[in-house]
């Protein structure tokens, strides 16, 4: 038998492989982009800002979007420093955790939401649907955060493979299993 290698692929594969993940990173923050945006309008319509909880929920799409904003920076950027990338990485998980959140109780207790924590001017049924369509809109943006984070961190993994830092563990190879590398012996049970 052979020896089996674990090196990367040629450099033109990875490169179009590359240019796909990129694409994707970027199409994915602009869906949390437009998701985002359009909770925050579907926020406004429930006419909530006087109270905490609107507010707070205004905060968090914000805060999703300025996430989102920051990947396509860190996208854009020629080589991220990981500190940018870790910054984006913690800032997409916390709009990940809290985007669930929001939307789990949007879906689930939508009446009790409704009344007790936002005090909206509008008619309860429409209150209700709308606070559904942020519900929905937020289990679109939990599983989209989850989906940027994957591919950020194929970005990630790219970058340290094809950029030299990674030449080491792209050069590694697999022994064939009777070859053994200096005086060590497997166990006989």
């Amino acid at each position: 038998m052979g020896i089996l290698s674990v090196a990367s692929p040629p450099a033109a594969s990875s490169s179009a492989a590359r240019c796909r993940a990129h694409k994707s990173f970027l199409f994915s923050n602009y869906v949390l982009l437009g998701a985002a945006s359009s909770c925050i309008f579907l926020t406004f319509s429930l006419r909530l800002l006087p109270s905490a909880c609107g507010f707070l929920l205004i905060l968090l799409h914000a805060f999703t979007i300025a996430a989102a904003i920051a990947g396509c920076g860190a996208a854009a950027a020629a080589a991220p420093s990981s500190r940018w990338y870790g910054a984006h990485m913690v800032a997409t998980v916390l709009a990940a955790i809290l985007q669930g959140a929001v939307a789990v109780l949007a879906l689930t207790r939508t009446a009790d939401f409704l009344a007790d924590g936002l005090k909206s001017y509008v008619r309860e049924e429409d209150g209700a649907v709308i606070l559904r369509m942020v519900g929905a809109l937020g289990v679109l943006i939990f599983c989209m955060e989850w989906v940027v984070m994957a591919l950020a961190f194929v970005l990630r993994y790219y970058a340290y493979i094809h950029d030299g830092a990674g030449t080491a563990a792209a050069a590694a190879k697999v022994q064939p299993e009777g070859q053994y590398a200096g005086d060590w012996q497997p166990f006989h049970v």
